[in-house]
């Protein structure tokens, strides 16, 4: 039944996800020329808003959790799990006030509407998965605004998304070098459930009437512990609130 109605619903989402992406553009254009990374920042978190609520069309809904006492002022590496396209407008949205910047393949940063200008612009990492050292230097580079501005920055470790919702292996590498260029970073896991659902058919029929929920974990302090045991704990944690420990 959920499959079916997402053959009746699922136009709604696309066409209100891809005309909001084209309404955004030339504000978002407007916003960075005129009042810099201030006005651009507030339109790209509300063009997020817009997208996150695109799922509702096909009775989906949203639940993003923090309990955390969380620091303002203070650089923070969010890990999470990765299972869809959705998971990007909840973290963006919901992480706003900590300034969270991505880490994106340098694809993207071409020929799609508004989120290609603000991959190009809104101070993230846009790596380049053939040029391991183009990838390390974009790295080093957000560690390094990270640490000046006291901004944050979403990573996620298992380097894919996972199609049926289990989680992958955590990989090192990306953490190791945000926190070696900035190292009073903390770390917060964040576990992500059901957005794999939305697509478990691809992009069309999109999946309806599934919760998605996002929570974000007890945070981790580095402390100078090996990277490794930092990562693995971040992973177990995600794990074991998922139920797959």
């Amino acid at each position: 039944m959920r499959k079916f109605l997402g053959y009746i619903l699922s136009p709604f989402v696309i066409i209100a996800f891809f005309l909001t992406l084209l309404i955004f553009q030339p504000i978002q254009w407007i916003c960075y020329k005129l009042g810099g990374y201030s006005a651009h920042k507030k339109s790209v978190d509300l063009l997020n808003l817009c997208l996150l609520r695109t799922v509702y069309l096909a009775g989906n809904t949203v639940k993003f959790t923090n309990k955390q006492n969380l620091p303002l002022g203070r650089p923070m590496i969010f890990l999470a799990n990765h299972q869809s396209l959705f998971d990007i407008p909840s973290l963006i949205y919901y992480l706003r006030k900590y300034h969270a910047k991505f880490i994106s393949k340098i694809e993207l940063t071409k020929g799609i509407p508004s989120i290609s200008f603000n991959l190009k612009y809104g101070g993230g990492a846009n790596i380049d998965r053939g040029d391991s050292r183009q990838s390390v230097g974009e790295l080093i580079k957000l560690g390094q605004r990270m640490k000046e501005n006291k901004w944050s920055a979403v990573i996620f470790p298992e380097g894919t998304r996972s199609k049926d919702g289990k989680i992958k292996a955590f990989h090192v590498g990306g953490i190791a070098t945000l926190l070696k260029k900035c190292p009073d970073a903390l770390l917060v896991p964040i576990a992500i459930n059901n957005t794999w659902k939305v697509t478990r058919y691809g992009y069309y029929p999109l999946c309806t009437f599934e919760k998605l929920t996002w929570e974000v974990l007890e945070p981790i302090e580095p402390a100078g512990r090996p990277m490794e045991d930092l990562v693995l704990e971040a992973e177990n944690r995600i794990k074991t609130h998922l139920h797959q420990a």
